[in-house]
C-alpha cells in the first residue's frame, strides 16, 4: 500500500511540477489536479456504450495497462475572464462580436495543447525510470469531424479518474472548476485507482439553480434536453475562420483527412464567467 501511494505521489508532483515551470514562462495555468482511473473500473469498460462504439481502450494502447492517469490543467482567472461576454454584444481585446472567443482564450487553448506534448513525454520517461511502462493513445490526437468528436475521450476518462461530474455545458466540473484542459497517460504502474465522483457539481443538474451556459452559448447547443455537438461544432468553426495565427490541435481524422485545419476550433462561452469556472460552486 505505500509502496502504491508513493508511485501516485511521484506522478503527482511530477506533474505539477512541470506545469510550475512552463507557467513560470507563460502565466497561463493554475496548479493541476490528478486522478487514476483503474482499466478494469465498471465505467472504464462501458466506455464504448456511453462514448463511442469504436473508443480506443486502455489495453489497445498498453497490454499491460493498469490504469490511466487524469489530469487537468486550469487556466489562470485571467484566460477565462478574457472570454465573458454575451451574445450580440460588443467583445473584450478587438473582436467583432461577444460572439466569439477571446484571442487569449484561442491563443491559451493552442500553448495548452502544444505543451501537453512535452508534458506527457516527460511523465513517461518518469515512469520508465521506476521500471514501469507508459503511452498515449493514438485515438487522443485524431478528432473526426463528420462524428464532431474523438475516440478518446480525455473528459470521459478524467471522470472515471474521479476529477469531477459533467455539467449541463458537457464540461467536466472539478474542484477547481471547468475552465482548462484535461490529457491522460496509460501505464502499467502499481498505484490505487481513484473512483468517480457521486454528488453532482452541475447547479442545474444538482437543484436547478443554474443554466447560465444555455443563455451564453451563442450557437444554442445547450439545452435542457441535452447538448448539441454539431451546433457547438459550428461555432467552434466561426472562431477558427478567424484565429488563423495560432495553430489548430486537431487533424481531420481516418474517415475526414481531406478536412483543412484553418485554425483554432474554439469557443468555450459556456465556461467562462460561470458559478464553476474557476471552482465547484
Amino acid at each position: 500500500m505505500e509502496r502504491k501511494k508513493a508511485n501516485k505521489n511521484i506522478i503527482i508532483n511530477e506533474i505539477k511540477s512541470f506545469i510550475a515551470e512552463e507557467n513560470a514562462k507563460s502565466g497561463l495555468w493554475q496548479e493541476p489536479i490528478v486522478g487514476f482511473a483503474g482499466v478494469g473500473s465498471e465505467y472504464i469498460r462501458r466506455l464504448r456504450e456511453v462514448v463511442h462504439p469504436e473508443h480506443q481502450m486502455p489495453e489497445e494502447v498498453l497490454a499491460n495497462a493498469k490504469v490511466v492517469i487524469a489530469y487537468f490543467v486550469p487556466f489562470d482567472e485571467k484566460v477565462a475572464d478574457s472570454n465573458i461576454g454575451a451574445p450580440g454584444s460588443t467583445a473584450p481585446s478587438g473582436t467583432t462580436s461577444g460572439d466569439l472567443a477571446s484571442p487569449q482564450w484561442a491563443e491559451s487553448y493552442e500553448v495548452t495543447n502544444a505543451m501537453f506534448g512535452r508534458l506527457n513525454k516527460r511523465i513517461i520517461e518518469k515512469i520508465k525510470s521506476l521500471g514501469f511502462d507508459a503511452a498515449t493513445a493514438p485515438e487522443a490526437e485524431v478528432f473526426y469531424r463528420d462524428e464532431v468528436m474523438s475516440h478518446w475521450s480525455f473528459r470521459h476518462l478524467a471522470y472515471a479518474a474521479g476529477l469531477g461530474t459533467f455539467g449541463l455545458n458537457n464540461m467536466l466540473i472539478t474542484e477547481k472548476g471547468c475552465s482548462g484542459r484535461y490529457n491522460t497517460i496509460v501505464t502499467d504502474m502499481d498505484v490505487e485507482p481513484d473512483e468517480p465522483l457521486t454528488e453532482e457539481a452541475c447547479l442545474y443538474k444538482r437543484d436547478g439553480s443554474c443554466g447560465i451556459c444555455m443563455i451564453k452559448c451563442p450557437a444554442g447547443a445547450i439545452t435542457e434536453n441535452g447538448f448539441d455537438r454539431h451546433k457547438c461544432y459550428e461555432q467552434c468553426l466561426k472562431n477558427a475562420e478567424i484565429y488563423t495565427g495560432f495553430g489548430s490541435s486537431y487533424t481531420g481524422g481516418a474517415d475526414n483527412s481531406e478536412a483543412a485545419d484553418i485554425g483554432s476550433e474554439v469557443c468555450g462561452k459556456c465556461i467562462a464567467g460561470m458559478p464553476c469556472t474557476h471552482k465547484r460552486p
